[in-house]
């Protein structure tokens, strides 16, 4: 359950129609929350009422847990690489 060492992205991915967080464990992750909130989120546990990770805060990384049902749609696109 170790946080990432390195910011996310610098780029918002495009909202898709239908995501799962499930699809994203142990990858950078768009959430965007049915409140209309949005944010980088690295999720390293996903249970019934309860996903867990750490959400980046503009500098650093802060555990972070939210109950799924709050969630309007992640995506956890490919991230670029220089080679």
């Amino acid at each position: 359950m170790r946080q990432p060492q390195s910011p996310p992205p610098a780029f918002i991915p495009p909202k898709p129609e239908i995501s799962y967080v499930v699809d994203c464990l142990y990858e950078y992750t768009y959430v965007w929350l049915l409140n209309g909130d949005n944010f980088w989120f690295y999720p390293t546990r996903v249970e019934y009422g309860e996903v867990s990770g750490y959400r980046w805060n503009g500098a650093f990384w802060m555990f972070y847990g939210i109950d799924p049902r709050i969630i309007d749609v992640v995506a956890c696109p490919p991230i670029p690489t220089l080679y």
